[in-house]
């Protein structure tokens, strides 16, 4: 059963593969997630100021699961050497919750001088209100924050924090609340 659980994601993250971005994990003692993001401008060969990207993610929270997929547009916000800021929106599934969020991110790129790995400083936000939640939800919200340090060339490690709230109709539950720390492999 909990092999049924984990093919959809693996398959996911296999397809990612293909799609040259970014797969990662992160963990703590109690959960793990993957990670996968796939550059939409490489693989439709589109350029522009705006970089449009697919995620997906699959976490594992004490004995929960949550699978996300999106979309998102991110530019760099002109006048802010190092800001990059998007929106786009995602699908959230859980046991008996589906959600439509609507999501923001805003990634700022320390600058330090070239002794010290590129770092970042990202922050991002999710939600939706009952009109965007189905089956037996009532809100999604997620906040999440994290520094990113790039390493070894294409390799970054990363710290951040979560929280994720499913509200159902009948009970408010913080499906997620904690520190984490991970990986992530650029292609």
């Amino acid at each position: 059963m909990y092999m049924k659980k984990l093919l959809l994601p693996m398959l996911l993250v296999s397809g990612l593969l293909q799609a040259e971005n970014s797969v990662g994990i992160n963990i703590n003692n109690d959960d793990f997630e993957l990670l996968g993001s796939a550059n939409l401008n490489v693989l439709a060969d589109y350029s522009s100021s705006t970089t449009y990207a697919m995620h997906a993610s699959y976490l594992h929270s004490d004995g929960d699961n949550l699978t996300t997929f999106g979309l998102s547009g991110e530019n760099s916000l002109q006048g802010m050497e190092g800001l990059t800021l998007g929106l786009g929106a995602k699908f959230v599934f859980a046991d008996d919750f589906v959600a439509l969020p609507l999501t923001a991110k805003a990634a700022y790129r320390l600058p330090f001088s070239d002794i010290i790995p590129p770092t970042s400083l990202i922050a991002s936000f999710a939600y939706a209100p009952s009109v965007l939640t189905f089956s037996d939800g009532d809100s999604y919200s997620e906040f999440r924050g994290e520094a990113d340090m790039e390493v070894i060339s294409k390799f970054h490690v990363f710290a951040g924090y979560r929280n994720i709230k499913t509200d159902y109709e009948d009970v408010d539950k913080t499906f997620n609340n904690s520190f984490y720390g991970g990986m992530k492999l650029s292609f």
